[in-house]
Order: C-alpha cells, then sequence, then structure tokens
C-alpha cells in the first residue's frame, strides 16, 4: 500500500496486518504451557510488526507479509526466551535424554526405538514416556532455536523457498534437511504436519491413529533426535 507521493502507507500496514498478530499468537498459545498469556504473546508480536514497519525495504524482494511475518513470530519468542518459563529440572532432563539419544544412534547407525533408550537411560518404558511428556513443552523454542541455526525445511521439489531457507546458509539448511529425512518415518510425518502443514496435536493424532499425549511424546522425541544429530543439545 502506497501514499500517492509513492511511499508505504505504514498506517494503512498497520491495520492490516494487526489481526495476523493475534492469529500469529492464538498459534503459539496451543503449543505452550497453560500459564503463557494470549495478551503478552499479542503485546510482543504489536512490537515486532511495528519493528517491520519500520525495517521493512520495498526494493529488497521480500512482500511486506513475509517480513512482518517474520517479525511479528521472532518478537514472541524472544518474549518467551525472556521469561525462561521451561523449569530447570526440565533442561536437565532434556539434556540427559539427548544426550542417550546420540550416544546409542551413533553406537547403533540408525534411529534408536523407545525401549532402547529407555535402557540406555535406565529407565522403564512407561517413565521413558513421561520423561518425554515432561520435557516437550521446551521443545517448541527448542526447534525454533535449530530452524534459526540451520534454515527451515524447504515444503519439497518444487515449492519455493521459505523465507527462512532464503537467507540461511546453504549447507546448515542441508544439515537440518538431512536430519528430518533420518527421523523415523512416523516422526517425519508427524513434524512436518505439525511445522508445515500446522496442523494441531487432535488433527495429527488422528491422521496418525493415536492420542493427542502420544503425538506430543512423538514431537518430543523427534526434536530431541535432531538436536542430538545436529550437535544443539
Amino acid at each position: 500500500m502506497y501514499t500517492a507521493q509513492g511511499t508505504i502507507n505504514r498506517d494503512s500496514l498497520l491495520e492490516e496486518h494487526l489481526p495476523a498478530v493475534r492469529r500469529q499468537a492464538l498459534s503459539l498459545q496451543v503449543k505452550l504451557p497453560a500459564g503463557i498469556d494470549l495478551d503478552d504473546l499479542i503485546q510482543a508480536g504489536t512490537v515486532g510488526l511495528l519493528d517491520a514497519l519500520q525495517r521493512f525495504d520495498p526494493n529488497a524482494g521480500a512482500t511486506f507479509s513475509t517480513f512482518a511475518n517474520q517479525r511479528i513470530r521472532g518478537a514472541m519468542i524472544d518474549e518467551l526466551r525472556t521469561r525462561d518459563w521451561v523449569p530447570r529440572s526440565v533442561r536437565r532432563n532434556a539434556r540427559q535424554l539427548e544426550e542417550a539419544l546420540r550416544r546409542l544412534e551413533q553406537r547403533l547407525g540408525r534411529p534408536a526405538e523407545e525401549r532402547e533408550v529407555a535402557a540406555e537411560m535406565g529407565v522403564s518404558l512407561s517413565e521413558y514416556h513421561q520423561l518425554l511428556s515432561d520435557t516437550n513443552s521446551g521443545n517448541l523454542l527448542a526447534f525454533e532455536e535449530v530452524v534459526e541455526e540451520s534454515g527451515e525445511p524447504e515444503a519439497g521439489p518444487g515449492a519455493p523457498p521459505s523465507p527462512f531457507a532464503a537467507l540461511l546458509d546453504e549447507q546448515q539448511r542441508a544439515g537440518l534437511i538431512a536430519a528430518i529425512e533420518a527421523l523415523p518415518e512416523r516422526e517425519r510425518l508427524l513434524m512436518a504436519l505439525y511445522y508445515q502443514e500446522e496442523l494441531n496435536l487432535k488433527e495429527i493424532g488422528v491422521v496418525l491413529g493415536v492420542t493427542e499425549s502420544r503425538v506430543c511424546q512423538l514431537h518430543s522425541q523427534a526434536v530431541k533426535r535432531l538436536r542430538a544429530r545436529l550437535g544443539n543439545g
């Protein structure tokens, strides 16, 4: 949107994209613990939108919507990081689980099965599943960090590159894509449904034929495999 003088009409852009802030906040909130306030996410996202209005360069090639959506989401993630809402015990357990996965998969040369990881950690299968559930709350940011460092995988052959992929080093992006391709088939499908198709946990459960809580466990396990393989533990 431009004025008669050919400059960007920031007021119009702000009004047009404010609903996107709420949509992104709602999308993010469903993946977070219950204590995260929606209004706080919206406030952070609005700051990100205002920042986008200040920084956007129409000659850079990207559309304003693409640029703004990155800034909005990035501002929300930054807000969550500053709160350090994941308890230390959860972070510690997540690191131990990732280390166990890394050791085991290096030794086996293939994705480890759940019973094998449980045995490596010296816990029962049910205790291992509980660990996955307990540590899943921190995995959204964990995967965001993986994406920021390595690039978001492209949707498939013929698909346009994502905004992340266009900006990031090809070798790093290739590493993430290879790590995702090395996941067990069900976990690979889950990641595609969650991050590319943006299905919620209940919808993914229907596709996979498992409960919502089981989807959480599989998601947790998939992210930990990625972090273990990429060395981001």
